[in-house]
């Protein structure tokens, strides 16, 4: 049996209004509304356990009505909550905004309150972290429970990976001391801002990282691919030609499926082609999850994408 992957950090209420038309400052625009469950940690959770590997989410709920949904979601997905946390008060909720081209025009994030998992909530639930195949944490997570998290990776040789999720939470990391950390997965935009001024072309900034004691950096730069790095090659992979419905959630499916190739035994380019592939579908729908391919389905779509 597999062991879970466990994911730290955020889940949210995603409410995201979609715009009818190119949107104009301080003017009405027709639009629509979705609500899911959202935020970094969940969403890789939550597609992880659609695609059958088992997975355990450690975040935070409120007490609401929107607790209540959120637990609901997760639990019918088979995501298992044995770590999370319940906390008096609203849970935490993303308002993003979309371009009638589904790209994101801005987004608002508010109250998910991850500074509950401290390095001492952390320590009390070492039993299940030693359990894990992989840990994976959202930069949303405070600076000390990641600095945590990586020493636990190094004394146990569990792969910690973070992602950073967006600029602000990005720019915190430079904080951290990353050696031994097993992955780290920023867009051209987060790259430069994890690494000092002096590295300030992309391959300076991964030689940065890599000097650091990072042993995988895996950049995506949206329309144009990814490359993966480290300390003996890199492999570059274009993304797929497609028509973008919805933007949200495509950098989260990436890595889900990046570490169900992982899980699956594949190597670091079949697993890109996968994450590849998940991504495609989610940007093809509304919302940041895919539920309608199985696994083997999934599988099955890779030679689609990627003929050989």
């Amino acid at each position: 049996m597999l062991k879970p992957i466990i994911c730290i950090g955020a889940i949210l209420v995603d409410e995201l209004i979609h715009a009818s038309n190119p949107i104009i400052l301080a003017t009405a625009v027709d639009a629509s509304i979705t609500k899911t469950a959202g935020g970094v940690a969940h969403n890789i959770a939550h597609q992880l356990a659609l695609l059958d590997i088992p997975v355990q989410l450690i975040s935070v709920f409120g007490n609401d009505s929107d607790g209540d949904w959120l637990k609901q979601v997760c639990t019918k997905a088979g995501v298992l909550l044995d770590a999370s946390i319940t906390r008096e008060g609203l849970s935490g909720r993303y308002s993003g905004i979309l371009n009638n081209d589904g790209s994101l025009f801005t987004a608002f994030l508010s109250n998910s309150a991850v500074e509950l998992i401290t390095p001492l909530y952390l320590e009390q639930q070492i039993d299940l972290l030693k359990t894990a195949s992989y840990l994976l944490a959202d930069a949303n997570t405070s600076i000390e429970s990641l600095q945590w998290l990586l020493h636990f990776s190094k004394q146990t040789g569990i792969p910690f990976i973070i992602e950073p999720v967006s600029v602000p939470p990005a720019m915190k990391l430079k904080a951290l001391d990353l050696n031994g950390l097993y992955l780290i997965t920023p867009n051209e935009d987060e790259l430069p801002v994890l690494c000092s001024d002096k590295a300030f072309l992309t391959q300076l900034q991964v030689d940065e990282l890599i000097h650091q004691g990072v042993q995988y950096i895996w950049m995506h730069n949206g329309k144009q691919g990814s490359a993966l790095f480290n300390k003996q090659h890199s492999i570059t992979l274009h993304a797929p030609d497609i028509e973008v419905v919805d933007c949200t959630g495509a950098g989260d499916g990436s890595l889900s499926g990046f570490l169900l190739g992982k899980s699956l035994g594949m190597n670091d380019a079949a697993c890109m082609k996968l994450a590849h592939t998940l991504s495609a579908e989610i940007l093809q729908v509304n919302g940041a999850i895919v539920t309608h391919l199985s696994q083997q389905e999934l599988l099955d779509r890779v030679p689609i994408y990627y003929p050989l």
